[in-house]
């Protein structure tokens, strides 16, 4: 009920990345249906609806990052303070995150359905003159189990999805007691280093206890000494020693009221690394464009695969896996280089806001960069021995297409939000909102000339095997 009412009482921008999810559930769970479709109405030969059967694992891997994305940037769903008080902890809000998201791709599963079974001609006659019927198998019984069973797929994957990345974790740092292993039956850090059998010496325990109270003894003394000389020079000092001693004293009675450290001020945060994918994602990329040139000369086709096809296909996905590894690490690196060369105010925060943001937006960049350098590829061998697409293949194009774009702008929605607090303070400290629009334009134009070529490069390096 509380995903019902949080749903329904959203604002316009998040109803429409829900209402995205739902389009692409929609789409993936189309060509789910379609390959039943196609399954149903070739009995003779069922070994050839499982190459489609696998190519519908690409829509649906970018409809699942999608709504993670789109769960990400929920803003009901983010936690507050004081939502703990009332029930609303991390772990059922993760429940509320995963409870929407099974709500919008079951709205698009719902709406797969009630266009195949249209297409088919159940519900009211074959439309389109029966154009469809060919492949959706219009003339025999549809097995629903079988039908529900992938409808399925998308709403329980993109749940599983959700609640394994949004699950609550600890924001304390672990705590690392490093105590030094020392004698057997020890407890406690020993003071010094002991000689062989000092432990079993006659009266080495009972001396302890003596040397230990009459060192306190003489650090007290050595402490009130220090403030009677303290109070003898304060007298003959001006107004600035004075405040400085009390500043002094201040400091002191706050590491005692907190002997812990728990109200001393906490050092700065250390700099964050620079992502560690860089170099793997390079030798991934060399290695499936490796292994798409040694694999084959010819294009594969996108129905049955040959061996040759299965091995460019292998190399297609080891080239995208490794675009997606490099992705942060090319955009920290992206932003490294706006600052070199005495940047000024602008470069130097467009080059932070892109390292700070380099693990958020780089990933989906490298996405992106993947599926547009497979899409070059394909439409530069279009004009030679490459088969014609059909429907549904140009329907799964579109949705991986539309989950990759919409996915981006989600990170940068996401990214947004992120720098919310960063973006009032400098507005609070006078910086003019032209300068912070300029920043942001910076970004995407460096981000554009890093990606752009790479994309290109890529794609002629895949193609290029199978033009020959």
């Amino acid at each position: 009920m509380l995903a019902l009412r949080l749903t329904r009482a959203a604002r316009p921008a998040v109803q429409l990345r829900r209402l995205l999810v739902a389009a692409a559930s929609a789409g993936t769970g189309f060509l789910l249906l379609g390959t039943l479709g196609y399954a149903l109405g070739h009995p003779e030969t069922p070994g050839t609806a499982l190459p489609r059967l696998a190519w519908c694992l690409v829509p649906l891997a970018a409809t699942v990052y999608l709504a993670l994305a789109v769960a990400r940037t929920d803003p009901g769903t983010r936690p507050r303070p004081g939502l703990s008080a009332v029930g609303l902890g991390p772990a059922r809000l993760m429940a509320v995150s995963a409870l929407t998201t099974a709500l919008s791709t079951t709205l698009g599963s719902l709406l797969a359905l009630v266009a195949f079974l249209h297409l088919r001609g159940d519900l009211r006659g074959l439309p389109f003159d029966g154009a469809a019927a060919g492949f959706l198998a219009a003339g025999r019984p549809l097995p629903l189990p079988g039908a529900l069973t992938l409808l399925a797929l998308v709403p329980a994957l993109a749940c599983a999805t959700v609640a394994l990345a949004l699950r609550p974790r600890d924001p304390r740092p672990a705590r690392r007691d490093a105590r030094p292993l020392g004698r057997f039956g020890a407890y406690g850090h020993a003071a010094g280093r002991e000689t062989f059998g000092a432990y079993g010496r006659f009266g080495a325990r009972l001396r302890a206890p003596a040397r230990r109270a009459e060192s306190d003894r003489g650090a007290g003394e050595a402490a009130d000494g220090a403030s009677g000389a303290d109070s003898a020079d304060g007298a003959r000092t001006d107004g600035a020693a004075v405040s400085s001693a009390g500043t002094g004293a201040g400091a002191a009675d706050a590491a005692e009221a907190h002997p812990d450290g728990a109200g001393a001020l906490a050092p700065p945060p250390a700099p964050r690394a620079a992502p560690a994918g860089l170099p793997w994602g390079v030798a991934t990329v060399a290695a499936g464009l490796t292994v798409q040139a040694y694999a084959g000369r010819t294009v594969p086709a996108l129905v049955h695969l040959p061996a040759d096809g299965v091995a460019v296909l292998a190399g297609w996905v080891l080239t995208a896996f490794g675009l997606v590894l490099a992705g942060p690490g090319l955009t920290h690196l992206c932003g490294r280089l706006l600052q070199c060369a005495r940047p000024g105010a602008l470069r130097l925060l467009a080059g932070r806001g892109l390292m700070a943001e380099a693990t958020r937006i780089g990933r989906p960049l490298g996405v992106l960069c993947a599926v547009t350098s497979a899409a070059y590829a394909l439409t530069s061998l279009s004009h030679g021995p490459a088969p014609a697409f059909g429907p549904l293949t140009t329907l799964g194009a579109l949705v991986v297409t539309g989950c990759t774009v919409a996915t981006l702008l989600t990170a940068a929605v996401e990214a947004r939000q992120c720098r919310a607090e960063t973006t009032a303070a400098l507005l609070r400290l006078g910086a003019p909102a032209t300068m912070l629009r300029g920043a942001a334009a910076l970004r995407a134009a460096a981000l554009l000339v890093l990606f752009g070529p790479l994309t290109v490069a890529v794609a002629d390096l895949a193609a290029l095997p199978s033009a020959r």
